[in-house]
């Protein structure tokens, strides 16, 4: 699967371009911009309206430039994690972050994200970066591959799962890990609702990208950038960003939080894309003064 094929469904359209309030002339910032979703509804939401599109995925990058074509001088393409971006004061009307993983990402098996497919344990959204999900789990001792995998998943067979994965490593694929997993926890656990891998590899996906590091250092720069009265809409999928984002919004002096509870998807939006479910939307308003 090559750029061309870069797809992500956005979630949450209708209700973050409404809560953004798009301005005639407004300069809104997509720290996701993903295939360019989200960023093609800003920018055709009103007149003259601009956008700056940052992704750290080249893929993605190439895959927004091709979506937002008819855009040309409305749009600046940075490939940078948000983290990393450079937030100048008062710069924009809206900020944008959509945190969940591509369909891309997921249904690409050479990036190494899903067990569905066999694959080289990767899991890196920049692949400029060194890291990736073998190395950590290749090297890491066992009780901060048992930590990552508490704090990250939420997996309470952590430290199990741990002993194993220690014992029988070294691990190159994705199957391969999922199948030792899976081998290591109880019955009932491995017929669950859910694979008894699935906490583990998100696990591993959030600590090779360090995401919640990340996300804590977006919530502290952004609500700076934003202009009075101007927006910031983040879109979560799971429950440690959301707390993150719930607490951060709440207690920044710059912010006044506009939505009491997460907005999530509708239930015609669930049935066209079944990723929409575990979304929340969270919007605050910087503060004038």
């Amino acid at each position: 699967m090559g750029e061309g094929d870069f797809f992500h469904l956005p979630v949450l359209s209708r209700e973050a371009i409404t809560g953004l309030a798009i301005r005639p002339g407004g300069h809104y910032l997509d720290v996701t911009v993903g295939g360019g979703g989200h960023s093609r509804l800003i920018l055709a939401a009103a007149p003259d309206v601009r956008v700056t599109a940052v992704d750290q995925d080249e893929d993605a990058l190439a895959a927004a430039q091709k979506q937002l074509v008819g855009f040309e001088g409305r749009v600046k393409f940075i490939l940078s994690n948000f983290a990393a971006y450079d937030f100048s004061p008062d710069a924009f009307d809206g900020i944008i972050a959509d945190l969940g993983v591509s369909s891309y990402h997921l249904d690409s098996p050479e990036r190494g994200f899903s067990f569905r497919h066999t694959a080289d344990l990767d899991m890196r959204m920049d692949r400029r970066q060194a890291l990736t999900a073998a190395k950590i789990i290749n090297h890491w001792d066992e009780k901060e591959l048992a930590d990552v995998f508490f704090h990250y998943g939420e997996e309470r067979l952590s430290r199990r799962i741990a002993r194993r994965i220690v014992e029988q490593r070294p691990f190159s694929t994705t199957t391969e890990l999922a199948h030792a997993i899976a081998n290591c926890v109880p019955g009932k656990y491995r017929h669950g609702r859910i694979h008894p891998a699935t906490r583990v590899f998100q696990a591993l996906r959030i600590a090779v990208n360090d995401e919640l590091k990340s996300l804590e250092t977006l919530l502290e720069k952004a609500p700076l950038s934003l202009v009075p009265d101007g927006r910031i809409a983040i879109i979560s999928f799971h429950s440690l960003e959301d707390r993150l984002v719930k607490h951060s919004l709440r207690n920044s002096p710059l912010l006044k939080v506009l939505t009491k509870k997460p907005i999530i998807a509708q239930t015609d939006e669930i049935a066209q894309n079944q990723r929409s479910r575990s979304a929340k939307l969270r919007i605050a308003q910087r503060e004038v003064g």
